[in-house]
């Protein structure tokens, strides 16, 4: 997650352009393209249109849940305040700035909303961060997200990441990849497991978090940062134990 004053820059560790067509009576809507590694834009101040103070992170992945929901995943600490509220309710917008590279991290003061689509969805839930540098409970970091299908559709494609199956993190020494709107693809091998997460040599930055870590094309994690993310396998027995949106993800296309 990265939060930007635009005045200040203010960041925190941890962490496809579209055209939509405006809705006219009559006319087919042209809906914005979001998945695995699409910037997000979220508690925008004072307003969206006048975007003074906000935060960024990326998604892990859009698909589907038992009721055929479409659901959209990030981190659990992109939705929660400086006082520990879990922001359950938010809505965010796509990222409209371009997508950056390691060699040139995207301008994260020139993130804004796109207002053109509006609004892509509703945080409804929020779990346990991942707490990784403070005493409080160790968490998978992820948070639910309901889409709006008037607004969004799927692509299993963004950036440098095709994201085709869902699965278990290699074994150690295998090259992964990572596909985030600050950092754009960065790789590095797995390197093993700390409690709950498994660890890596992959560079993330602030806006990146949530971003999908693949394995070939393969979804086997969320990255939340300090080279530890957190097994989509695991984050999707929780959902399916939590019901409600999210229960039964499957990718969506």
């Amino acid at each position: 997650m990265l939060r930007v004053i635009r005045t200040l820059g203010l960041a925190v560790l941890l962490a496809g352009m579209s055209l939509v067509a405006a809705p006219s009576a009559g006319a087919a809507t042209t809906l914005t393209p979001v998945g695995g590694g699409t910037g997000i834009i979220f508690r925008i101040v004072p307003s969206p249109e006048d975007p003074q103070g906000y935060q960024v992170c990326t998604l892990t992945a859009v698909g589907r849940d038992a009721t055929g929901n479409l659901v959209g995943l990030t981190n659990a600490h992109c939705f929660i305040d400086e006082q520990g509220n879990k922001l359950v309710g938010a809505t965010l917008y796509r990222d409209t700035s371009p997508a950056g590279t390691a060699a040139a991290p995207a301008d994260l003061k020139a993130s804004r909303p796109d207002l053109a689509t509006g609004p892509i969805g509703t945080v409804t839930y929020v779990s346990t961060p991942n707490n990784l540098l403070n005493t409080g409970p160790k968490g998978l970091d992820f948070a639910v997200i309901d889409l709006d299908e008037t607004r969004v559709a799927p692509t299993d494609t963004v950036g440098q990441t095709t994201i085709t199956s869902i699965g278990a993190p290699p074994a150690n020494g295998v090259r992964m990849c990572k596909q985030g709107h600050r950092t754009g693809l960065t790789c590095g091998i797995k390197l093993g497991t700390h409690n709950m997460w498994f660890t890596h040599l992959i560079w993330t930055d602030g806006g990146d978090s949530g971003s999908p870590v693949v394995s070939g094309q393969t979804l086997v994690g969320n990255a939340w940062g300090a080279q530890h993310s957190s097994p989509i396998l695991s984050i999707i027995d929780e959902m399916n134990a939590n019901g409600g949106v999210g229960a039964g993800f499957h990718l969506a296309n």
